[in-house]
């Protein structure tokens, strides 16, 4: 399965869970920025109960692996779980999405786009650069600054730079967005 197949099939079975979602993470920079290579794709979800139920029956009915008791306790501490194509060993991460301002905010900011072949809901540009910040400070990736830096440099002028700053304010995220503007200037 290719991760165009299996990027549509887990979102046949999300939309058919009745669970909102956005892609984020490398897929979303990829499609905001310079493409690259991943063997994962991100995804916030904001189930109820109810929801994260359906939804790990839908993806065992999709074929992939997912673990239950792990899925049902990444909702109750708000955290992730995954399910893995046991055929390919693509995965899946699944990020139940913070009851936190920007998160909050991020969600209400997300949109539909055609991704890979297939209408999906995304983070947007500026919500993907504040993501992969947090996660830059988190992980001590440069990687994630690469990504940022390719985001800012094709998106350019049409970026909401205000609505970037305010948020790299409030989370304290200076020093990443300082290397990314760096990164961005040395290319």
């Amino acid at each position: 399965m290719s991760l165009a197949a299996l990027l549509a099939a887990t979102i046949a079975r999300l939309e058919r869970a009745g669970v909102p979602y956005m892609i984020t993470g490398s897929v979303a920079s990829s499609y905001h920025g310079e493409p690259r290579a991943t063997r994962d794709v991100d995804i916030v979800i904001d189930p109820d109960p109810a929801g994260i139920t359906r939804l790990v029956a839908e993806l065992e009915a999709a074929g992939l692996y997912v673990d239950a008791g792990v899925a049902h306790r990444a909702f109750d501490d708000r955290t992730h779980f995954n399910a893995i194509d046991a055929t390919t060993g693509w995965k899946i991460d699944f990020l139940i999405r913070k009851d936190r301002p920007f998160s909050r905010e991020e969600f209400g900011r997300r949109a539909e786009a055609n991704l890979l072949g297939t209408p999906a809901w995304i983070a947007s540009p500026e919500d993907t650069i504040i993501a992969k910040l947090e996660w830059a400070v988190a992980s001590g990736s440069d990687r994630q600054l690469s990504d940022v830096a390719a985001m800012l440099d094709i998106g350019g002028e049409s970026l909401d730079l205000a609505y970037i700053e305010r948020w790299v304010d409030v989370l304290g995220l200076h020093g990443a967005w300082s290397r990314a503007v760096m990164l961005r200037s040395a290319d």
